[in-house]
């Protein structure tokens, strides 16, 4: 039998299941923090299959409640765990899965929320890759609650840009839970009903792979929606090559009147007075059809909107500092009332 076989036959000691941990220890899922459990092994397994072969790696898992999904990455032989937990009522079990598997596992717990906490700083040294070589032995693993897994998902893919946080170990891959109708708008291609602003976002620096669907009613307490699983690799190269934000607010102002045409939203990124002027000269630079609606654009054609865009900001550096969402200026007309008088 080889050593990677054998890895593979490593179990937990005899264990409380999740249903018994949960009641043992009085949890409930909060619903302020979007929280809901998922108990079935078998689907719990199927997340943990979707993230490939996992033995030895490095295993990042967001928001591991009470370790259910824990426990199936445990069950793989990872050389080591991190969990970032933000609520504290977790702890317990955590700590007893730790205790459980010290002498097969390293596992490290974060007491801390994900959005402010930077994992690169618990992954070794040793894994890390160049960012063209095929991805590093680490893994990013979550159940995303569902009220900062979009927000959650645009940093990401910020730092993957940026190639720092996990991504400066190289291209790190992420196997994730969202809302079904989130996942789906991830994966849209064009002319798809949920294409949208992330699905730009999510495509143009990783490869997202729309897995599988999970039924909410395999979560307690019952979601009013299912879920989608998802994974993301990074690209080596983005399809569009310039830097984030510039990238990101374009694609939000284009897809910001979604249903109408595409220039109506361009013509967002400009002042008032020569709002429908450089719209017009952006798709003029872009070749590309106005009247086309965002849901219809690709990826490379956004890269050639996004490129005008950056055109025209060099020749009028000014524009660059617009910003349609700031609050507008209020003219102030002292003594008003003197003066119609």
């Amino acid at each position: 039998m080889s050593v990677a076989h054998r890895a593979l036959q490593i179990r937990l000691p005899p264990l409380p299941s999740i249903k018994d941990v949960i009641r043992l220890y009085k949890l409930r899922a909060l619903r302020e923090l979007s929280q809901n459990f998922l108990l079935e092994p078998r689907l719990i397994d199927k997340i943990v299959r979707a993230a490939g072969n996992i033995q030895n790696n490095i295993v990042c898992e967001v928001g591991p409640g009470p370790g259910g999904i824990t426990r199936s990455i445990i069950q793989q032989a990872p050389r080591k765990v991190i969990l970032v937990e933000k609520d504290p009522r977790f702890l317990p079990t955590l700590e007893l899965l730790a205790d459980a598997c010290k002498d097969k596992v390293d596992i490290d717990i974060i007491t801390g929320d994900i959005l402010h906490t930077d994992v690169a700083h618990f992954i070794p040294p040793d894994v890390k890759v160049g960012w063209n070589d095929p991805p590093p032995p680490v893994n990013l693993i979550g159940n995303l609650p569902f009220s900062v897994s979009t927000i959650l998902m645009i940093r990401w893919l910020e730092a993957i840009s940026r190639q720092e946080g996990a991504w400066s170990f190289g291209r790190v891959r992420m196997t994730l839970t969202f809302q079904k109708e989130v996942a789906e708008r991830m994966s849209a291609p064009i002319l798809h009903k949920q294409r949208c602003r992330l699905s730009v976002m999510c495509q143009n620096w990783c490869n997202v792979k729309y897995k599988f669907d999970i039924p909410g009613s395999a979560f307690l307490p019952k979601p009013e929606v299912d879920v989608g699983v998802v994974t993301l690799t990074p690209l080596k190269q983005p399809i569009i090559k310039l830097p984030f934000k510039l990238v990101e607010k374009v694609v939000r102002q284009i897809f910001s009147m979604r249903q109408k045409y595409s220039i109506r939203g361009a013509q967002t990124l400009f002042p008032e007075e020569i709002r429908e002027e450089m719209a017009l000269k952006m798709y003029n630079i872009a070749d590309l059809d106005p009247v086309t609606r965002p849901y219809q654009i690709t990826n490379s054609e956004f890269g050639r909107l996004c490129e005008a865009y950056k055109a025209i900001i060099t020749e009028h550096p000014d524009l660059e500092k617009y910003d349609y969402r700031a609050p507008k200026k209020k003219v102030i007309t002292e003594n008003l009332d003197e003066e119609i008088m």
